[in-house]
């Protein structure tokens, strides 16, 4: 074999075991780990017009985590569910995050109170992607998701503390006499004020509450209310992310 066709050989082969190393199909990847003490039940639930990976809801033992992959421009939001009990056709019930009493929420959202990560990975407009997480349904577990070795201008969006611990006593959701989550002014008070609906859907009339001004006190990397302002919005543009349950602080 002459020199010349041998570099030619190499060459190709060195291309081809690059395009091995890149992914088959577009889209992103969601990383979920369960750092806390107990088994969770994540619930997903695809935007309009977005699938609904995993049926919406499975099993995530304590120290586990699973990969879920998304097509690129994938809208939709994640949340935990914690003390559920399902029995052997998927059907049962969690004391939050709850979705019809369906082990896989198949299009179903979480019942409020329960922490939501909200995610747009892209858009027809704009490659970036766009992220939070938010307590305008209520809080029931710690959360954060953050980009795979970070990137220029991305952040994380989290609420790494306990708010259960600091709840005020009309937002105390309990179980068996454990208080296992904190409503939202909307949810315990059930008003246009609160809600920021009706007359108040607009920020320059519904104005954060004392509730709210505690969720963002405690925690300001997440969205305490409706409009709350966007610093707790990320901006971001990678491949992959990791959302823990029960972060590290």
């Amino acid at each position: 074999m002459s020199l010349l066709s041998f570099s030619s050989v190499l060459q190709l082969s060195l291309l081809l075991y690059l395009l091995a190393s890149f992914p088959t199909t577009n889209g992103e990847q969601l990383i979920l780990v369960n750092n806390c003490n107990e088994s969770l039940w994540p619930g997903v639930l695809g935007g309009a017009g977005h699938s609904t990976p995993k049926d919406g809801g499975f099993l995530l033992g304590c120290g586990e985590e699973v990969v879920i992959d998304v097509p690129d421009k994938w809208s939709g939001r994640i949340w935990g569910r914690q003390g559920c009990s399902f029995d052997n056709d998927g059907k049962g019930s969690c004391d939050t995050g709850d979705c019809s009493g369906l082990l896989r929420c198949q299009g179903t959202g979480g019942t409020p109170p329960a922490t939501m990560v909200e995610m747009t990975l892209g858009s027809s407009t704009s490659p970036l992607h766009f992220y939070d997480v938010s307590l305008v349904d209520g809080f029931n577990l710690p959360v954060s998701m953050a980009p795979v070795g970070g990137g220029i201008g991305c952040g994380v969006a989290s609420c790494e503390v306990d708010l259960n611990i600091c709840c005020p006593s009309a937002l105390e959701v309990k179980s068996n006499g454990k208080i296992v989550g904190c409503k939202s002014a909307c949810l315990a008070m059930q008003s246009a004020k609160y809600c920021c609906t009706g007359d108040y859907a607009n920020p320059k009339t519904c104005k954060p509450t004392l509730f709210a001004h505690l969720f963002k006190a405690i925690c300001p990397k997440a969205y305490s209310y409706a409009f709350d302002d966007s610093s707790s919005l990320n901006k971001c543009r990678a491949s992959r992310y990791v959302i823990t349950f029960c972060p590290p602080k």
